[in-house]
């Protein structure tokens, strides 16, 4: 690993969930490596990979964990979700049952993640439009619905956090160069 994939300011734990075979391997490949495998097999438990970004003035690093999206696989995978501060909950537009699935999958995601966790979802394989099972507008109108659904959980969550938090936040504050992980 080169000095400069080890030099960054926060490091961001990110999940990716949803049924097996709508791409969520496909889409870490694509992110972390620029590659796309066509013939990308089954996760097994659980895969993960790495992307060090600059946003702004602050080098983030990105570990992203890919799930296995098998039944078999829940009770491994479940376990991954702790400490995670965003996920991607992907299903697949050419497939309405990856789609109609993903409230269970959401429900798993917030029995063993923290309730500030920031929640995306995500239709996959729109390449494929033509195959397309999951109408536009009725995946824009769930995800209008559970992002002001969130938004209401994070209020109430951030409220807890504030009033026993610490009354002076820059006391919290690293100091300078010093590598942490979000959120802690």
């Amino acid at each position: 690993m080169s000095s400069a994939e080890e030099d960054y300011n926060f490091v961001f734990k990110v999940v990716l969930i949803g049924e097996s075979g709508v791409g969520k391997t496909n889409l870490l490949s694509r992110f972390t490596r620029n590659e796309f495998n066509h013939d990308s097999r089954t996760t097994i438990g659980v895969e993960f990979s790495t992307r060090t970004i600059v946003v702004g003035d602050a080098t983030v690093k990105a570990q992203i964990w890919d799930t296995a999206g098998l039944e078999r696989y829940r009770a491994i995978t479940s376990a991954y979700y702790r400490g995670a501060v965003g996920a991607l909950v992907v299903f697949d537009i050419t497939k309405h049952q990856t789609y109609d699935v993903v409230d269970r999958w959401l429900k798993e995601l917030y029995d063993h993640a923290e309730p500030s966790i920031v929640v995306m979802l995500v239709g996959n394989k729109t390449d494929l439009a033509q195959a397309r099972e999951v109408p536009t507008e009725e995946a824009k109108m769930f995800a209008e619905i559970f992002q002001k659904v969130q938004k209401q959980k994070q209020r109430s969550s951030q409220s807890s956090t504030v009033s026993l938090g610490s009354e002076n936040p820059e006391s919290s504050a690293p100091a300078q160069g010093e590598k942490r992980p979000c959120c802690v």
